[in-house]
C-alpha cells in the first residue's frame, strides 16, 4: 500500500473517518469507538492500550494552547491572573475531555500515515483464521 498523503490523513481524522478508506465513522457514540470499520472492516484498535498514545496528543494540544493563553493575555495584554486563571484552569479542564475523540483519530492517523503496511493488510481475514486455529474444546 502506498502512503497516503497527510494532509489526507489529517482530513480524514478532522472528519473522525477511518483513516485507511475514509468511509467508515470511528465512533458510534459520543465516546463509543466502532470495533471496524464498517466499509473496510480496519480494525481500530490494533493492540491493547493502543490509544495511550492519543494522550500524548491530546495533553500536548491542552498544554501548548493553555501557554500561549497565558502568555497573551497577561503577559502581551497585562491582564491580571486573577483574570486571568479561572478561563484558562476551565479550559483545561474542559478541552481534553471535548478533543479525546479527535486525539484519538488523530493517533491512528498518524499510524497510519508513518506505517502504511501495517494498515494495508486484511484484519477481517487475520481475525478468521485466528477462529479456526484453535478449534473450541467440547465440553466435558
Amino acid at each position: 500500500m502506498n502512503r497516503l498523503p497527510l494532509d489526507t490523513i489529517l482530513s480524514r481524522a478532522f472528519r473522525l473517518r477511518c483513516p485507511r478508506c475514509g468511509e467508515g465513522r470511528l465512533y458510534r457514540s459520543l465516546i463509543r469507538m466502532y470495533d471496524r470499520c464498517e466499509h473496510c472492516s480496519l480494525k481500530y484498535e490494533r493492540a491493547p492500550g493502543y490509544f495511550l498514545g492519543s494522550i500524548y496528543i491530546n495533553y500536548g494540544l491542552t498544554a501548548m494552547t493553555m501557554s500561549f493563553s497565558y502568555i497573551l493575555f497577561h503577559i502581551v495584554l497585562g491582564y491580571e491572573n486573577r483574570e486571568v486563571l479561572p478561563p484558562v484552569i476551565a479550559f483545561c479542564l474542559l478541552f481534553p475531555v471535548i478533543f479525546v475523540r479527535f486525539a484519538r483519530s488523530f493517533w491512528i492517523g498518524l499510524d497510519c500515515y508513518f506505517d502504511p503496511e501495517g494498515f494495508s493488510r486484511d484484519d477481517a481475514a487475520d481475525d478468521h483464521s485466528a477462529q479456526y486455529t484453535n478449534p473450541p474444546v467440547p465440553p466435558a
